[in-house]
């Protein structure tokens, strides 16, 4: 007998401020989509701004928004003040995993292994070797993400970086593999492996179909494999995340493995790495957002 559903009315917030609006929404309309197949009424809700319109007759909300007011904590504050379940890690969470200086912080006192690493703001020299990657320290999709292997290279990046914030992580740059980790209900999925143009997942890399090819489950020895799972469990656990999320690892060629990010609100697009691994350990695309959805709760 089919299990009933813990919510009837729901709505997804899609969308958002961010510079990571058009992925939201793309995310937002397929969860909607999702629900609405494993039998929710879902409502789609286009966040414009830092705040929320929600309905008295909304039980619960899936939060599809990526980047600012999404990933940050913003939203969750909001939800929890009105009481609302939603999905997702809580507002203290998502602002340690989506501020990259706070996560390192956190990774370094659980000893969890991450890429060495200096955050700098306007004006401030570099002290890492190249070749270095530099991003933003609040921000997701890749945007405003640069790999530098050139001096001459390096102050056309950081110049772009700090156009998404004040600080920019500039961390050392590790040779090797994309691996990645989806967790869904406490419990990791498959590993997926990315393989992009010149072993470089931006943007385009990421959002563009066909782009990048993807390995589910990733060509890796049961003991690497159960070895990310592993530490991305410990991430997950060191930043305080429930419902589900990504964790983003870098399979150095020596065997090590570096955590580089946590996503909490990974996305849902038809490039999407959490539906993929989904799908590799049987679940279709509606049960992972009705197995979302189930996790939804306040504060």
């Amino acid at each position: 007998m089919a299990e009933i559903n813990k919510f009837k009315k729901v709505a997804v917030l899609m969308g958002g401020p961010s510079d990571e609006r058009e992925v939201s929404l793309r995310s937002g309309r397929a969860v909607v989509s999702g629900l609405i197949n494993a039998g929710y009424e879902a409502l789609a809700i286009d966040v414009t701004g830092d705040d929320i319109v929600i309905g008295n007759d909304i039980e619960a909300v899936f939060i599809a928004l990526h980047g600012r007011f999404g990933e940050d904590g913003g939203v969750q504050a909001v939800l929890d003040e009105r009481g609302v379940p939603y999905t997702g890690s809580g507002a203290e969470a998502s602002c340690a995993a989506f501020d990259k200086e706070i996560s390192k912080k956190i990774f370094a006192e659980n000893r969890i292994m991450s890429p060495k690493y200096e955050i700098l703001s306007c004006h401030d020299q570099r002290t890492l070797p190249l070749p270095v990657v530099c991003k933003p320290t609040c921000q997701g999709s890749s945007i405003g993400v640069h790999r530098v292997f050139k001096e001459s290279d390096w102050q056309p990046a950081v110049t772009d970086t700090l156009k998404f914030g004040r600080k920019a992580l500039v961390e050392k740059y590790v040779e090797g593999r994309e691996l990645t980790v989806g967790i869904v209900g406490g419990e990791p999925l498959p590993l997926v492996e990315i393989v992009a143009p010149n072993n470089w997942y931006g943007y385009e890399a990421k959002y563009t179909k066909g782009e990048s090819k993807y390995f589910v489950p990733a060509q890796v020895s049961e003991s690497i494999s159960d070895a990310c799972k592993s530490v991305a469990m410990d991430v997950f656990h060191a930043l305080k995340c429930r419902g589900f999320g990504r964790v983003d690892i870098r399979l150095a060629e020596n065997g090590d493995l570096y955590v580089l990010e946590m996503n909490s609100i990974p996305g849902f697009t038809e490039t999407s790495l959490l539906p993929k691994a989904a799908a590799e350990a049987g679940m279709t695309f509606p049960a992972l957002c009705d197995r979302i959805m189930r996790t939804a709760q306040v504060g």
